[in-house]
């Protein structure tokens, strides 16, 4: 009986222990694409420089949709978003064309305090919107999504986008057809990860690209501008739960302290490192954070 006293003591402290780790930990995730592999170890590894927090990782846990009700339910504390997808695909709100960053930030900032106990902090620096992308080879001379509308009407045009993109409400493929009536011979659904190869290799004719995609620059692909404003500002921030800033009361200030550390330009060097010289995102998330002087090396 002393044994088994014994084991199940031992069992207990176990679990305990267990369970004041997991209480101390801040889980931090990201989306399953290379920028959002990147961004939760520039977050993390600035966080463990910085402070006595310790961190555990939940990478490429899924997009938007179980994003939010992780972060919500407290499965995780911290993720980067963008705040055009807050806004349209989460909250359900719209924004007005020309809406300034700073207008955007707020709305977001009050809708998941209010539905989420969750806030935003300080943006990052670097915004990541849409631009549709397309070949050299295809000819279209289009600078505008409009003009790229008048040539799907003459052209074989296939659109390729990430699964999610089709489900997206308020900015996704439903809406972008409502706002700028493309006539595609044919649409298809690709991962992310992928889909430049596709577009470079003319499986596809027309991509939702990311603007901070190094494959943009790499692969030569011409890019159109949102001449209708339909996507709103994409402002990447730090989005925690308010537990979490109450659990580690020195993480809102570490956090803004990487406020408008990133650019474009940075992040479009740091994925083409991933996506085309095949480096692990942790040390180009390190190497970044050396370089700017954020931490030691």
């Amino acid at each position: 009986m002393k044994k088994l006293i014994g084991i199940v003591g031992l069992a207990a402290i176990m679990l305990l222990s267990a369970c004041s780790d997991s209480e101390e930990t801040l889980v931090i995730s990201g989306k399953p694409w290379t920028e959002q592999f990147i961004l939760p170890q520039i977050l993390g590894q600035y966080i463990e420089g910085k402070t006595d927090i310790d961190v555990e990782y939940k990478e490429g846990l899924g997009e938007v949709a179980i994003m939010t009700p992780a972060l919500e339910k407290g499965d995780i504390d911290l993720y980067v978003e963008y705040t055009g997808t807050g806004l349209k695909d989460v909250l359900k709100e719209e924004s007005a064309v020309g809406e300034s960053s700073d207008s955007v930030l707020e709305k977001v900032r009050k809708g998941y305090e209010e539905q989420f106990e969750a806030t935003w902090l300080s943006p990052l620096g670097f915004e990541n919107t849409y631009t549709l992308a397309y070949t050299k080879d295809n000819g279209y001379n289009a600078e505008t999504y409009s003009d790229l509308v008048e040539a799907s009407k003459t052209s074989d045009m296939v659109f390729g986008a990430p699964h999610a993109f089709y489900e997206r409400k308020g900015d996704g493929f439903d809406d972008l057809i409502n706002t700028y009536p493309f006539v595609f011979s044919e649409t298809q659904s690709l991962d992310p990860n992928v889909m430049y190869e596709a577009l470079k290799n003319g499986d596809v004719d027309v991509i939702p690209a990311f603007t901070t995609d190094g494959r943009i620059e790499r692969f030569d692909l011409l890019t159109t501008t949102d001449d209708l404003g339909f996507f709103p500002k994409y402002d990447a921030a730090p989005v925690v739960r308010m537990e979490a800033l109450e659990k580690f009361p020195e993480l809102e200030n570490t956090l803004n302290e990487l406020a408008g550390q990133i650019s474009e330009e940075d992040m479009l060097k740091m994925n083409a490192r991933v996506d085309i010289d095949g480096d692990k995102p942790e040390d180009v998330a390190r190497d970044f954070l050396v370089e700017k002087g954020l931490i030691e090396e």
